[in-house]
């Protein structure tokens, strides 16, 4: 039953609020079926049974992967899913047999699914469960605690993601109330033929499963996501050109500065008149100093 799927995640970590080793036993037939018809909304509030979700809507067969994340807020979550989107792309999931959907569910209001798919470019459909019956019968647990280490998928620093986070409560108003319970962590579960093939539960809230991990899964390589425009990396780019910008701007002031004391040719040519003149009047001062020496100067220049 659903119970004993709880409890086994419970004995595993020891406490439901602790941080410890969780179960990843996917849950069982009975206890899926619990929650098959248990409604999830979207972004418009219309409900969908969560079945609906990884059933097929023909009788090809296909896989689902749904990933659980946590509040409409968390930093984490959203670079998990940038991660991911520009790892596994719509395309690369057409072209695997059989193919793959992607779903997110997360545990806050459906009235803010449209901000969270902006935020994150996520390109799978999202889906908001604010009862967490989901998290509840499917073993995920409640923890605040960060884990030892960033993963992987981080590509912004805590930090970093957390004035993120900070802003986007800020601009969400009355709805920042809506983002859903800060406690709850998810997890990535692989649904094929209505039964659940795979699944990994968070231990805390940077515990989703890995990028290149989830790639082997879903029949791929494990190859790790690309590098990412990051806010961060947007200012080092911007100092960067603003460096090179001003050091243009000084070469080019040299440049003018260098123009403005060089002299003209006209002016050179004055001054070299001026120093030829100045030679002509000493050069005739001191044949007049000489003739004083040997005889009279009379008016018209001649010694008598």
């Amino acid at each position: 039953m659903a119970v004993e799927t709880i409890q086994r995640a419970k004995e595993s970590t020891g406490d439901i609020n602790s941080d410890t080793n969780s179960n990843n036993n996917p849950p069982r037939r009975k206890d899926l079926e619990k929650v098959a018809n248990h409604p999830v909304l979207d972004k418009d509030g219309k409900p969908h049974a969560f079945k609906s979700l990884y059933t097929p809507t023909n009788n090809e067969r296909s896989r689902t992967l749904i990933i659980f994340i946590r509040h409409f807020f968390c930093g984490n979550c959203q670079e998990y899913l940038r991660s991911l989107s520009t790892s596994v792309t719509p395309d690369i999931l057409k072209e695997l047999s059989p193919p793959i959907n992607i779903r997110v569910v997360g545990c806050g209001q459906p009235d803010l699914i449209p901000m969270y798919a902006r935020e994150t470019d996520c390109p799978y459909p999202i889906y908001a469960d604010p009862t967490k019956k989901l998290y509840a019968e499917l073993g995920m647990i409640r923890t605040l605690n960060l884990g030892p280490k960033a993963p992987q998928y981080m590509q912004y620093s805590l930090p970093s993601a957390m004035v993120r986070a900070g802003y986007q409560v800020l601009k969400a108003g009355r709805s920042a109330l809506k983002g859903g319970d800060y406690w709850q962590v998810g997890g990535e579960f692989i649904f094929e033929d209505g039964q659940v093939t795979w699944c990994h539960r968070m231990q805390n809230t940077r515990d989703h499963a890995e990028v290149p991990e989830m790639r082997r899964q879903l029949g791929l390589d494990g190859a790790r996501p690309p590098l990412r425009k990051t806010f961060s990396s947007g200012i080092r780019r911007s100092s960067s050109q603003l460096g090179r910008k001003l050091s243009d701007r000084r070469k080019s002031w040299s440049r003018s500065r260098d123009r403005t004391e060089k002299p003209s040719p006209d002016g050179s040519m004055m001054e070299r008149l001026k120093e030829d003149q100045a030679e002509e009047e000493k050069s005739e001062r001191q044949s007049k100093d000489v003739a004083k020496t040997n005889g009279t100067v009379t008016g018209n220049g001649l010694t008598v």
